[in-house]
């Protein structure tokens, strides 16, 4: 066997298997394995306490005993770094799951690359999606952090679908989707819906299983990651990130802790929270040669945005968009909540005058238009003001317009995807708050790409 020994196996549990180590060296995050009934186990180093290493096993510890010879592989945990990422299914430790192979191997370490301060480039310019009420109320910058909240059935997958369309479209440039502690069942669903959707050959996935144990559900984003980062800096791409979801990447870490005896802090999270947070969202930049622009779904526990967790999430975000089920229900997609989706963009310096004064303008209609609808609920919309009866139906045609037909949904609605462009969404919601298009009816505005002033 030309792999060293490294040492022999002394403990074992089913997240941390101990190893005393002869003379040799290892370091954190060295991938060691033993045999065991010509199967390779293997196990990654996470903590060396004079010559005993603590690791965690990736595959199930059951036939693995004590005084078994530990062998250390050469390159660490790798994943494929190749134009042959395109179209495939991944694990968290870089193999395939979906029957597919590789032609020729090009492998890179998942932890190798950290962006030094010289390469950031915080000038990438602003990525415009084609959707109306993302490009409006919350513009994305290359090389943003988004978290992506809401629970299920609000349309995150269909919205997901629809980024991952305009910006190949748009930048001819390919996407990665990494699940972290995903259902397989809701794996494989969107496994088929991007093949449906003919998106499949434009992405790269990586699926760490909500069945799988905690070292699977932490790796699976550095593995993304690394694809990503092919991308973008092998390929010069402006490259869509989807995490789903990073709150399940903490709770994975919190875990490993644990069983290596590590004090927690507050909730049981780990002392190194922070530190395990950034060493994810660190790597999610633009540079001079492209740029990674990540959404990541954060689950809330509890429905408490002040757990330790997601604020240490939140704070490396640049914005973050909501859907909302009370949107939803009213019939309206994306169900994008407008007032609790936010983006660092809204800047006057960095969107312009006319937008910014546009989005405050639009978010005083939809304030206005809440109290109007508890009057109209007790006194009748006759006992508006002309003003405050203006507000009233101008908002319900901003509403409706920026409801959206999706190309990815065509199949299902029949109604043609369109991709808007954002001088004709500043023209349009001009003209409603204006006043210039109230002589059409609201449903006019529905499911619509720009106005045109056409009627149903």
């Amino acid at each position: 066997m030309s792999d060293v020994c490294v040492g022999k196996i002394i403990s074992i549990s089913e997240l941390n298997v101990q190893i005393m180590i002869n003379d040799e060296k290892v370091k954190y995050h060295d991938m060691l394995y033993a045999m065991n009934k010509g199967k390779k186990i293997q196990f990654e180093v996470q903590e060396e306490d004079g010559r005993v290493a603590s690791c965690i096993p990736f595959q199930n510890v059951v036939g693995l005993k004590k005084g078994l010879d530990v062998f250390k592989e050469a390159h660490g945990l790798e994943i494929q770094y190749s134009d042959e990422i395109l179209g495939k299914v991944f694990d968290s430790y870089g193999g395939l799951i979906d029957d597919s192979h590789i032609e020729e191997v090009s492998k890179r370490n998942v932890y190798n690359r950290n962006i030094s301060l010289e390469e950031i480039n915080l000038n990438g310019g602003i990525l415009w999606t084609g959707i109306k009420v993302l490009d409006f109320f919350a513009p994305m910058q290359k090389g943003f952090k988004m978290g992506l909240l809401g629970g299920a059935g609000v349309g995150k997958t269909v919205l997901i679908k629809e980024l991952i369309n305009n910006v190949y479209k748009g930048f001819n440039s390919n996407s990665v989707f990494v699940g972290v502690g995903e259902r397989s069942r809701e794996g494989k669903e969107l496994y088929d819906e991007m093949k449906d959707a003919d998106l499949l050959d434009k992405m790269a996935i990586v699926f760490g299983q909500m069945g799988e144990n905690s070292a699977a559900r932490s790796k699976a984003v550095f593995a993304g990651l690394t694809l990503a980062e092919y991308l973008r800096d092998e390929k010069g791409q402006d490259v869509l990130l989807f995490v789903d979801n990073i709150y399940r990447y903490v709770q994975a870490i919190s875990e490993v802790n644990a069983e290596l005896s590590r004090i927690p802090i507050e909730n049981g999270y780990p002392a190194n929270i922070n530190t395990a947070v950034s060493n994810v969202e660190e790597r999610i930049n633009s540079t001079g040669k492209g740029s990674i622009t990540s959404f990541q779904a954060i689950y809330i526990p509890a429905d408490d945005l002040t757990d330790q967790a997601v604020q240490t999430i939140t704070t490396h975000l640049d914005g973050q968009i909501v859907l909302d089920r009370k949107v939803a229900e009213k019939g309206l997609y994306p169900a994008v909540d407008v007032f609790t989706t936010t983006s660092k963009l809204i800047d006057i310096d960095k969107i312009g005058e006319r937008h910014y004064h546009l989005v405050e303008e639009a978010l005083r209609y939809y304030s206005r238009y809440q109290e109007l609808e508890e009057i109209i609920a007790v006194l009748g919309i006759e006992e508006l003001s002309v003003s405050d009866r203006n507000v009233f139906y101008r908002t319900r045609k901003l509403r409706n317009y920026f409801t959206q037909p999706m190309f990815v949904a065509e199949n299902y609605t029949g109604i043609p995807g369109e991709f808007v462009n954002i001088d004709d969404i500043l023209d349009d919601v001009e003209n409603i708050l204006s006043g210039k298009y109230d002589e059409f009816d609201e449903n006019n505005f529905l499911y619509i790409g720009k106005f045109n002033g056409r009627k149903n």
